[in-house]
């Protein structure tokens, strides 16, 4: 039987769990975030309009793979939830500027969110020598 390693990774630079789930773990090659909101780490706010939280999610991952010293590059898979399937031009404006090609792959589903508007969470893969 083969014993999977896993590593959390932890950071004060985006908002901390809320649950019992970590922010972060590296795993047989790979790097899975949790489902990020558009919580501000340092105030708690929260943006009203979609592209302004699609950022601030972004930058919330962005924060967690710089502790494991990856990028935005890094990412091969989004999951990204939308409180409202209507707001995705907007929200895709605001996300192509966290990423360049070849993008990763994605999938975009509505969901009844708390109170926000967005929420992702990413697949990174590590280079060799990370």
């Amino acid at each position: 039987m083969t014993v999977t390693t896993k590593t959390a990774v932890r950071t004060t630079n985006a908002p901390q769990p809320a649950g019992p789930y970590s922010q972060g773990i590296e795993a047989n090659g790979f790097f899975y975030t949790a489902g990020f909101g558009p919580q501000n780490p340092a105030t708690g706010a929260v943006a009203d309009d979609v592209a302004e939280q699609t950022r601030q999610v972004l930058r919330n991952v962005q924060a967690v793979l710089a502790e494991r010293g990856l990028t935005m590059d890094d990412c091969v898979k989004t999951t990204v939830h939308l409180a409202d399937l209507a707001d995705f031009a907007e929200f895709n404006e605001a996300y192509k500027e966290f990423f360049s090609e070849p993008y990763p792959v994605r999938t975009t589903v509505g969901s009844q969110l708390a109170n926000i508007l967005v929420e992702i969470d990413v697949v990174a893969a590590l280079p060799d020598g990370k």
